[in-house]
């Protein structure tokens, strides 16, 4: 077993974590969650879209076929799953169990950017949704939407689905300049961290959508995780050949420890503090054991 990482944020690495049945594989693995209980959701671009394991990486079931398009997102906070559909452009909760709650936005209806080849620097910012990345509630209970592949801005939603304000213009190097924004987190304090990709920086906001502060040691992150002792941890992909790699991050941006690892369009971390890791070219999941 290969061990990684560094001092207290040191772990264990199982490659190809989860055990699907027999003649069974993974497609494209575009995101991972967990549950109250530690179970393992994973968001993958075929039908079933949504696999669960225990922690252990035994298959437990599946769900929602043929109600995704085009899996992107998957966000779990008190066992209500959260996701988007990116190519039809709407967002939507559903239960453990795959029982649809709630969707925002109406299929395959997409707002007027100017933008048709998903991940260009968008012409224009518009409203809700074009190509949407990722959907997140916050403490709250104010939803936030990451619009981010032909779209540059952030949605902020009520419990309801009522637009309350959005913010984000394309560029490359100012505050509230957005190249495909790809995930969101809000932290009990109601921040907002928004994963610049394109630019590769963290953008961090107030929950109204001022701009707090940004992080630039970061190479084109594509997902960001909290653990229950507020650190933080990124995902990111190869930048002007350095590859990919995960950070792990104190409140203040400073590097916790970072090291190598497969290239993720996810992540995620647990209870126990070990995280998933969601691959694309890979179509897989890996999944780091931290040690006690």
């Amino acid at each position: 077993m290969v061990t990684t990482g560094s001092g207290t944020y040191t772990y264990d690495l199982i490659q190809d974590w989860a055990k699907l049945p027999q003649g069974e594989t993974f497609a494209i693995v575009s995101a991972v969650a967990t549950d109250s209980q530690d179970r393992v959701y994973v968001f993958q671009r075929k039908d079933p879209p949504v696999t669960v394991f225990d922690r252990g990486g035994v298959y437990l079931g599946c769900w929602g076929i043929g109600a995704i398009t085009d899996p992107h997102g998957f966000y779990i906070a008190n066992d209500i799953v959260y996701l988007t559909d990116r190519a039809d452009s709407v967002v939507l909760t559903f239960t453990l169990d795959g029982k649809p709650l709630s969707i925002i936005g109406r299929r395959g209806v997409h707002s007027d950017t100017g933008c048709e080849k998903p991940m260009d620097l968008v012409p224009r910012a518009a409203g809700p949704f074009n190509y949407p990345s990722e959907l997140v509630p916050a403490p709250s209970g104010d939803l936030y939407v990451s619009d981010g592949y032909r779209n540059c801005r952030v949605h902020r939603f009520d419990a309801d689905g009522r637009l309350i304000s959005s913010w984000g213009e394309p560029g490359k190097t100012a505050p509230n300049e957005f190249h495909l924004p790809h995930s969101v987190l809000v932290d009990a304090d109601g921040l907002v961290y928004v994963c610049d990709r394109e630019n590769s920086r963290i953008q961090i906001f107030a929950a109204d959508g001022r701009f707090v502060s940004m992080w630039t040691d970061i190479h084109r992150p594509t997902d960001i995780a909290q653990d229950r002792d507020g650190t933080l941890y990124v995902s990111e992909l190869e930048h002007d050949g350095s590859g990919p790699r995960i950070s792990v991050l104190d409140k203040q941006g400073a590097v916790l420890a970072r090291w190598k690892s497969r290239s993720a369009h996810g992540l995620w971390v647990d209870s126990h503090g070990d995280i998933y890791l969601a691959l694309t070219g890979d179509k897989s999941v890996d999944k780091y054991v931290r040690r006690r």
